[in-house]
């Protein structure tokens, strides 16, 4: 899927973590720990260049690249079908309602941790109210 991404123009690391993103309706995003070691060896493959553009480091396909992808069509073409399978059940995206809800709890999070050490009782008060969210979660 890497590869079929900078086939459709040259990006880097973060732009493609959020191709992904986007096109499963933000159920999945690969960490920068799976998408950078996949760039290096497409490189090391010959499969995959940097090039610069706008003083920024993209990487681009290469005619090896490209005929990997074609030797691949019928794998690449399954993958995309699933993505947007997954991308249509879940609606083009997550509900803008559950956006907000969670980025309100990890501001919350940030902002309680960001006052200072946290009390035992403390910890197991927020460790329960996660874990009953989390329960409530499952059950939807």
């Amino acid at each position: 899927m890497v590869l079929k991404l900078i086939s459709e123009r040259p990006r880097h690391g973060y732009e493609i973590i959020k191709e992904i993103e986007d096109r499963v309706a933000g159920t999945y995003s690969p960490s920068p720990g799976v998408i950078y070691p996949t760039l290096t060896m497409l490189e090391e493959l010959g499969h995959a260049t940097l090039v610069e553009s706008d003083g920024r480091k993209l990487y681009a396909i290469t005619a090896e690249g490209t005929d990997y992808l074609a030797a691949n069509r019928t794998a690449v073409e399954h993958a995309l079908a699933r993505m947007q399978s997954v991308n249509t059940r879940h609606g083009g995206g997550p509900a803008p309602e559950i956006t907000r809800a969670r980025e309100n709890l990890k501001l919350a999070l940030r902002l309680r941790e960001g006052r200072g050490p946290l009390t035992e009782q403390q910890v197991r008060d927020i460790a329960a109210a996660l874990d009953a969210a989390a329960v409530a979660i499952e059950r939807c």
